[in-house]
């Protein structure tokens, strides 16, 4: 048998490694760039970009290329683009996703063709249990837990007597399941109303009225949170009725509402005034950008472009390798914004959830702050559902 030199060896191995590392990494990114709420599509693209900037435009020393595609803020649209990113630009990621009709109606071509999809918003139900997948994970929260702990806020302050409105889709139906899950008092009205496009609650408002509930809560992310707000407050109720809400009141709908605003409490799992290091940077650098502040949208997004990057770096740019991708994301380590991080079997996050309130910063500007933890560490309910282990 004939020897090979050592330097042929070198060579072919080094031409296996270079052919095993993607020249390129191609990411897809599904959102709603179009419409009444393009600033949240905006919103989330800028905290992803902004993610890029900090990595220097390449994951795990690779250059990277986003296609980023308009959902329209329609499922069929969404699964078209989705579909488009995987046939046509074999893209090796796909992230995104503020909506969770949107996201259920992409699932299955991602999962199918296995490609990973990383949720940067959408957390609906069915995905964190039955439909879990090794190919889906989050970097936001299932849909339940953030107005799980508005209700446990409800019971600490008080309020026995609760009217619940909520627009009428999967997210909605998620949203107003969990307040009822942890609050204790009494359901004294429940409404789901049209989505998208109704933006006048008048008839919504005089049963509020009539009622005459201890509070209000809900969830109208984006410009009809913001309708929703002024005509609450045009209604008279304001300093009537007490008016909670989660994913209503942000970086992105505070320029619209106000003072109209000022005082009031939501919960999320992340406040753009957490104290650690990757979170001060996001934050800093984000406002010396885009000259505003960072939502969560923004947030999460920021942290699904580390995510990914954590995985391109651990294969070392083989992200053919699926097996390996999938078990360096779910080690999930990366430098989140939200401090620590880690996933529960369903590939959602474990995480603390804060009570924040809308506050004027130094200069006059709106922003919020934490007021403190509601739910420290917490784990989805649908978890139990799902199939997978490791």
């Amino acid at each position: 048998m004939k020897r090979i030199p050592v330097i042929l060896l070198a060579a072919l191995f080094g031409s296996a490694s270079a052919l095993a590392q993607s020249p390129k990494v191609k990411i897809g990114f599904v959102n709603t760039f179009s419409g009444p709420n393009a600033s949240i599509g905006n919103d989330e693209r800028d905290g992803f970009e902004l993610a890029l900037d900090h990595l220097g435009r390449k994951m795990g020393g690779i250059d990277v290329e986003v296609f980023y595609e308009d959902d329209q803020m329609k499922p069929d649209a969404g699964r078209q683009v989705t579909e488009k990113l995987i046939q046509v630009h074999n893209v090796d990621f796909i992230t995104g996703f503020n909506w969770s009709n949107v996201l259920l109606a992409s699932l299955k071509p991602a999962v199918d063709s296995k490609t990973f999809l990383v949720s940067g918003n959408a957390g609906p139900s069915q995905i964190a249990g039955e439909l879990c997948s090794p190919y889906f994970f989050s970097t936001s929260w299932q849909n339940d837990q953030t107005p799980m702990a508005m209700g446990e806020t409800l019971n600490q302050r008080g309020v026995k007597k609760l009217y619940i409105l909520a627009p009428n889709y999967a997210a909605g139906k998620d949203m107003a399941e969990g307040v009822k899950k942890t609050f204790k008092g009494e359901l004294v009205g429940e409404d789901y109303t049209r989505w998208p496009g109704q933006l006048d609650f008048s008839a919504e408002l005089t049963k509020v009225r009539s009622v005459k509930p201890d509070a209000v809560w809900t969830f109208y992310p984006g410009q009809a949170g913001a309708q929703f707000f002024q005509q609450y407050a045009q209604a008279g109720l304001k300093d009537q009725i007490p008016l909670y809400s989660v994913f209503t009141v942000d970086a992105v709908t505070l320029p619209l509402i106000k003072d109209i605003a000022l005082g009031h409490l939501s919960t999320q799992s992340w406040v753009q005034d957490l104290d650690n290091p990757q979170n001060k940077r996001f934050v800093t650098d984000f406002r010396k950008k885009y000259g505003r502040y960072p939502s969560y949208y923004s947030a999460q997004h920021y942290d699904a472009a580390m995510l990914i990057d954590s995985a391109v770096r651990a294969t070392k740019g083989n992200v053919a390798n699926k097996d390996a991708v999938r078990d360096a994301l779910r080690k999930a380590d990366f430098a989140s914004v939200r401090g620590k991080f880690a996933f529960n079997k369903n590939h959602f996050p474990i995480q603390d959830f804060y009570l924040q309130e809308v506050v004027k910063d130094a200069g006059g500007e709106f922003t919020m702050r934490s007021v403190g933890v509601v739910l420290r560490d917490h784990k989805d309910l649908y978890a139990s559902k799902c199939s997978m282990t490791w």
